[in-house]
């Protein structure tokens, strides 16, 4: 018995699913080939994720310190112009 898989393109990649098997047309033949095509895939997947995460963790950092550069810089204006913060 074969299993078949459906052949797609993830978002934002080239990796077809029948490349994580080890090539263009590779399906899956047996447990061993499943087990091998699954566990690839699940770390490239993984990996996506990681990348992903570190991308959107590092604009949240550089929001962050843009946003204090603004506090201070009102600060600074306030400053100058006289008014009293309340």
């Amino acid at each position: 018995h074969f299993i078949r898989f459906p052949r797609f393109i993830m978002a934002d990649a080239s990796l077809e699913v029948g490349e994580a098997a080890g090539g263009a047309d590779a399906e899956p033949q047996n447990t061993a080939d499943l087990t091998a095509f699954i566990t690839n895939l699940l770390q490239q997947m993984q990996s996506r994720f990681q990348q992903m995460s570190d991308s959107i963790i590092g604009r949240i950092d550089e929001m962050g310190t843009r946003i204090d550069e603004l506090e201070k810089s009102i600060g600074d204006l306030i400053q100058q112009s006289g008014v009293d913060e309340k």
